[in-house]
């Protein structure tokens, strides 16, 4: 099964009616299923406006190998309450999959009336874009200060539209807020800014350009405003200085902010088999990767797209290593312990491969010295009072760990870091002990008594997931690291390096819960002479 990794697409539609007409516009989203049609999701309501641009995002999940057909439906609506019903005048619609808005980028198709009669001249284009890496989410909040008046006997109503310049220049529409009624001052969370019109002839009050890099720096040095500037004003009058000014009133960023150490524990101990013998999970087959590669590759590459660096330090335990040939339950598979750090999952990949032959497996399986040195340099970040750094353990394991008292308490003190361990169970073993470890069934305590501040522990038995689709696998591995990492810096009170004191984490978008896909983003545009 081939499946491509796209998250998100982002939809804007534009739409347009006959001469005369004045249009209240609402696009859907449905998708076609063997049994009929489901409601994606629908847009904004554009009200007065030939040529309407919808700043609506539909995420979708789209695998490469399936036929996924999308049914686009426009409609002149007569009131907000029941969009899409009878009352409503129905525009058109267009027929596509999924598929071949990814393949053409920017697709322009005619609107279609009932029976495919053509629905005038009206088109709808949709344009995706390959947005894959970007796991990270930002939550915009902005007012304005002294903004112009526009309106003779009241003011102005205005509202922001947020635009991003594309590498060609093109300006693509990415939100708009809401109106705010006579009201020259503050917008609720969420650069042109106008005067809204009932009748859709909006007055331009002005613009401003920045990138999120300059408002992520001025946030943080609380100097995050910009003059709102109307071009035609500034040319015309000789004293002019700005229509307004916008000011960043809150900046949140998501758990992508915090991510950055990613570590790989790899079990090399006796109970593997002999990696000379095709019983062995650690066997290297030339035609198939065995259980520990498909364990490491599989959810590795997850964990990936969450790290920022893309570097992994990639660790052993259990094996005697040379040049004595002594038992090390903490050693570099690459053989360097002064940078263990490999580039990217295929790096540790090809460390294992070379180290696998270079070492003996040994035992027993200690697990605590690593979670240990993993805790350790996130102790040294904790002492920094940023939050800098969250740090991730992979550990790759063949069955029952030895020194469970030593790993529980390894485990309730790292509890108190910026951690936490995802733990892949490999094989047929009786993985019953290792439950106890992932605090889903209680709270986790050492043999003392003391108890886990968080729940940091992820348990996978990897052969209920071999089959699972990228999204399954990657909501069942990486599903309580949001949370987790929340928890830590929510007691904390710490913010990311480099955002400022005032920023606050931001949950996740609707669909971020799927982080093995890819996302893009998609524009589309209805036209009407």
């Amino acid at each position: 099964m081939c499946s491509a990794k796209l998250q998100g697409f982002s939809l804007i539609l534009a739409g347009g009616a006959g001469p005369g007409e004045r249009l209240v516009a609402a696009a859907f989203l449905w998708g076609l299923l063997s049994l009929g049609c489901l409601q994606v999701d629908r847009t904004e309501v554009v009200r007065s406006s030939l040529h309407p641009v919808f700043s609506k995002v539909f995420t979708l999940d789209y695998y490469f190998e399936e036929v996924q057909k999308l049914r686009f439906e426009v409609y002149d609506t007569h009131g907000p309450g029941n969009l899409g019903c009878q009352d409503d005048d129905f525009l058109g619609g267009m027929e596509c999959t999924l598929g071949q808005i990814v393949a053409q980028k920017k697709m322009t198709r005619p609107l279609l009336l009932k029976f495919g009669r053509n629905a005038g001249k009206s088109t709808i284009t949709v344009i995706a874009e390959d947005i894959s890496g970007n796991n990270g989410y930002v939550e915009l909040s902005f007012r304005a200060r002294k903004l112009d008046d526009k309106d003779l006997f009241s003011k102005s109503d205005p509202f922001l539209e947020l635009y991003r310049v594309n590498d060609d220049q093109s300006e693509q529409l990415v939100y708009r807020t809401e109106v705010r009624a006579r009201c020259l001052g503050a917008w609720a969370p969420q650069c042109l800014v106008w005067d809204y019109d009932s009748r859709g002839k909006h007055d331009f009050i002005g613009e401003f350009s920045t990138t999120f890099e300059e408002m992520q720096k001025a946030f943080g040095e609380d100097q995050a405003q910009w003059e709102c500037v109307n071009a035609k004003y500034k040319q015309k009058k000789r004293h002019y200085k700005n229509s307004g000014v916008v000011i960043l009133a809150d900046l949140k960023v998501s758990c992508g902010s915090y991510l950055e150490g990613g570590q790989v524990a790899i079990d090399f101990t006796a109970s593997n088999g002999d990696p000379r013998n095709s019983c062995s999970l650690h066997y290297i087959n030339p035609f198939q990767p065995n259980e520990y590669l498909q364990a490491l590759v599989a959810v590795g590459e997850i964990c990936q797209d969450y790290d920022s660096d893309k570097r992994f330090s990639a660790l052993g335990f259990g094996a005697r290593i040379p040049p004595k040939y002594e038992v090390s339950h903490d050693f570099a598979i690459n053989f360097n312990p002064e940078d263990d750090e490999c580039e990217g999952i295929q790096g540790v990949v090809e460390a294992y491969r070379n180290c696998l032959p270079r070492v003996q497996l040994y035992g027993p399986t200690n697990v605590a010295p690593i979670i240990s040195k993993v805790a350790r340099m996130a102790a040294a970040e904790e002492h920094t009072g940023e939050a800098s750094q969250y740090y991730i353990l992979l550990v790759l394991t063949d069955g029952v760990v030895t020194d469970m008292a030593d790993t529980r308490e390894a485990i309730v003190r790292a509890s108190h870091l910026p951690m936490s361990i995802i733990i892949v169970g490999v094989g047929n073993a009786d993985f019953t002990d290792m439950q106890t470890l992932d605090g889903d069934d209680g709270v986790l305590r050492s043999l003392r008594g003391e108890p886990a501040l968080r729940d940091i522990v992820q348990f996978v038995p990897f052969r209920e997931l071999k089959s699972a689709s990228p999204a399954a696998l990657a909501k069942c591995v990486l599903a309580e690291v949001p949370r987790q990492l929340v928890e830590y810096y929510s007691y904390k009170e710490l913010p990311p390096r480099g955002v400022g004191p005032h920023t606050q984490e931001a949950g996740p978008p609707e669909r971020a819960g799927q982080p093995g896909l890819r996302p893009v983003s998609v524009s589309s545009t209805l036209e009407v002479p």
